[in-house]
């Protein structure tokens, strides 16, 4: 079966259910998507990940894993999401030391926290991706409401596993100064709070 590589588009999240969360796989060289459902700790570990200029004061779990495989010279090659039942995703780490390939299961929210923090490639197999992507195509007049359009299907496919995900807009943010952003940024981090960290970087980066 042939692979499919995917990147990591965003995460969306729940301001109505507690712990409902969304990861969305984009398919590199087409316009179908993968959303995943993960819990708020892999939500925010993926999070600190993918904001580099956030950098919090104790390891993460996903952290500490990367640093004792460093220790002991294990490389996480690549990752694949191989299997799909019953609307849970299965994952495999495709691992390396010493030239010895190993594969290692893996819950598909925590292979792709560890994914980022080894720079490794994540892929599915094309059946998989027919099945479970949502595939989203729009003509060049289109293309202005094209982000709305995606998010109200990706939170129609993903109600009907009866979790209802909404994207966090942040206005309050919006409002704020700079200097307001940043102070928050740096309580967010103290405080151990990435997800709010993740999303105030995101509003700074946009006045940048």
């Amino acid at each position: 079966m042939s692979l499919v590589r995917l990147n990591i588009k965003g995460i969306s999240y729940s301001q109505t259910q507690n712990g409902a969360y969304a990861l969305i796989l984009n398919e590199e060289d087409g316009e179908r998507k993968l959303p995943i459902v993960i819990g708020a700790f892999e939500a925010q570990s993926i999070a600190i990940a993918l904001e580099k200029e956030i950098k919090p004061p104790r390891p993460l779990t996903h952290d500490l894993f990367k640093n004792f495989s460093d220790r002991f010279s294990i490389t996480v090659k690549q990752v694949i999401i191989h299997k799909l039942v019953d609307g849970v995703f299965y994952s495999s780490l495709i691992c390396e030391r010493e030239g010895v390939e190993e594969v290692v299961d893996a819950r598909t929210s925590d292979a792709i926290a560890l994914a980022l923090r080894f720079n490794a490639p994540i892929f599915t197999y094309k059946n998989i991706l027919d099945k479970a992507g949502i595939f989203l195509k729009a003509d060049e007049s289109q293309r202005a409401k094209e982000m709305k359009d995606e998010e109200e299907i990706i939170e129609e496919e993903l109600l009907r596993e009866d979790i209802e995900v909404k994207m966090d807009s942040d206005s309050g943010f919006s409002k704020m100064s700079l200097e307001e952003l940043n102070e928050l940024l740096a309580q967010a981090v103290n405080q151990e709070d990435y997800e709010k960290a993740a999303r105030l970087r995101d509003e700074i980066s946009k006045r940048k």
